[in-house]
């Protein structure tokens, strides 16, 4: 179990879908110990297995005191409604973009012992969730900004001492 260091914008494994977790032994059960300890630092809601440069479909979150994993999540609902929030990313620091998310989203999956799992929520959870699943789906949240934003993003990006590092 360790805090485990972040791949920012630039590094290939943002970009890249993540593989399908097939083994449940104790490298999976490390991953999620990693990934809990990781998303429990002040301030952060989510993070994705990518953004600790492994390239499995695993997450985790800790929104409003909920905290957990899903492994192999896939987005089962999302409401009609939508709205514009705010959303920044640890694999892109310093920077956040208004962007389109449903205002409700489901996420089923698994845990370690390879049984149903179902994350549902509102709000900063369901953007969590939206915003996760994207990681594992090789997106950035910059992907869905409008075109001016996002060249905007991209310009700012270039000027971060973060930028292509790791």
């Amino acid at each position: 179990m360790a805090m485990r260091d972040l791949r920012y914008f630039g590094d290939p494994v943002l970009k890249s879908p993540a593989d399908p977790v097939t083994t449940f032994d104790d490298s999976t059960r490390a991953l999620v110990d990693d990934l809990l300890d990781t998303v429990r630092a002040p301030g952060r809601a989510g993070l994705a297995a990518p953004q600790i440069g492994v390239g499995l479909r695993a997450f985790s979150y800790n929104v409003d005191g909920a905290v957990g994993y899903v492994l192999n999540p896939e987005i089962v609902e999302l409401s009609e409604e939508k709205h514009e929030v705010m959303e920044g990313c640890l694999s892109v620091p310093e920077l956040g973009f208004p962007t389109v998310r449903a205002v409700r989203a489901t996420v089923k999956g698994v845990d370690l012992r390879n049984e149903p799992v179902t994350v549902s929520g509102d709000g900063l959870m369901a953007q969590c969730l939206q915003h996760e699943v994207d990681h594992l789906d090789g997106l950035l949240y910059l992907d869905r900004l409008t075109p001016e934003l996002r060249k905007e993003a991209f310009r700012q990006a270039r000027d971060k001492d973060w930028f292509w590092s790791r």
